[in-house]
């Protein structure tokens, strides 16, 4: 295995190292911040406070939430107070930010002041809360956990309030876990990656639903998912092999399978140019959307190793990677910034 995922990366960095000879780079690197101390430490998740010009980082192995300057990369601050600080929702309205918190015996959803960078309330939930995705037509909180009952053979999606940060309800999903989502801009459909019995599920809020599970061809250990509304797709990474695959959302059938990077987290629909951005080890697999259902490799773009947690700023049409070292301890950690380029 190990051999393997060697050779693969090898051969992705000397296609990338060609690609980029020819011409263009779509992603061009402007700033690598070094993280001295956090040698060791994996990631989780990103999001970040645009008017406020930060970035909030999920220090996982750290217990901590970091916060850069969102142009720079320059770090401002380190907030302490977490077990296991995985998923991260800044809310521009309130100024505040839930971080949520989670691990085999416990789970939690910390509200967190953006003024004073202090826990200001803290919502139980079931165990191993996680991923986190923002319902903007509702202003809810959807938050991953396992549920309750340890035996069961489902997990949940929590509600939070964000008007009033309460737990107001729960989604049932198939299977002990789940991973990556996200809402429409409508509001009326969730799309996630059930990890558990491989396929996509997409839930009706409306009714608190599971309404239809798509499965996922000849891969496994989905992580990452993105969407593109306007053309009606679903993207996902895939772990084993690595995949990219998309998903026709009026018909819930598979039109792009192609190969991207391995061990591969996060990922992200550039609208502007039509792009999706794969993070994983050692490079950020970049594919162009040719037409809605045709999709063709771009490019490899270097990274380093484990870069697979990462977010997307449109606004700003840059790419930030956070390199991982909790498998290599001795390994030199960074904030990546990439720009994207025409």
């Amino acid at each position: 295995m190990r051999q393997s995922v060697v050779l693969y990366l090898t051969t992705a960095l000397l296609a990338a190292a060609g690609l980029l000879a020819e011409g263009k780079p779509p992603l061009r690197l402007i700033h690598s911040i070094p993280m001295p101390g956090f040698e060791g430490c994996d990631f989780d998740h990103f999001d970040y406070d645009l008017k406020g010009n930060r970035l909030f980082l999920a220090a996982e192995d750290h217990n901590t939430v970091e916060v850069f300057n969102l142009r720079s990369g320059q770090p401002l601050r380190s907030i302490k107070g977490f077990n296991h600080p995985h998923g991260l929702v800044f809310l521009p309205d309130s100024n505040k930010f839930i971080v949520t918190d989670g691990g085999s015996d416990f789970g939690k959803a910390n509200i967190v002041s953006g003024d004073t960078y202090e826990v200001v309330d803290t919502i139980k939930l079931p165990p191993g809360a996680d991923n986190a995705v923002y319902d903007p037509a509702r202003k809810y909180v959807y938050v991953e956990n396992r549920g309750e009952d340890p035996s069961g053979n489902s997990n949940i999606l929590s509600i939070i309030d964000t008007k009033t940060f309460k737990h107001i309800g729960d989604i049932t999903l198939p299977g002990r876990n789940s991973q990556a989502m996200a809402v429409e801009r409508s509001g009326k459909r969730l799309f996630i990656n059930l990890a558990a019995t491989n396929e996509v599920g997409v839930v009706d809020l409306e009714t608190r639903q599971v309404i239809a599970r798509w499965p996922v061809p000849e891969a496994s250990v989905q992580d990452a998912l993105a969407i593109d509304e306007t053309n009606h797709q679903v993207f996902i990474a895939c772990r084993r092999p690595p995949r990219f695959i998309a998903f026709n959302t009026d018909t819930g059938k598979a039109v792009a399978n192609l190969t991207c990077v391995g061990v591969n987290d996060d990922m992200f629909f550039d609208a502007a140019h039509k792009r999706v951005y794969v993070n994983g080890d050692g490079t950020t697999s970049v594919f162009q959307e040719q037409s809605p259902d045709h999709y063709e490799h771009l490019a490899e773009i270097p990274t380093g190793f484990q870069g697979k947690t990462a977010i997307w700023v449109p606004e700003l049409n840059r790419l930030y990677v956070e390199l991982s070292g909790k498998a290599k301890p001795d390994e030199k950690l960074a904030l990546m910034i990439f720009q994207a380029e025409k």
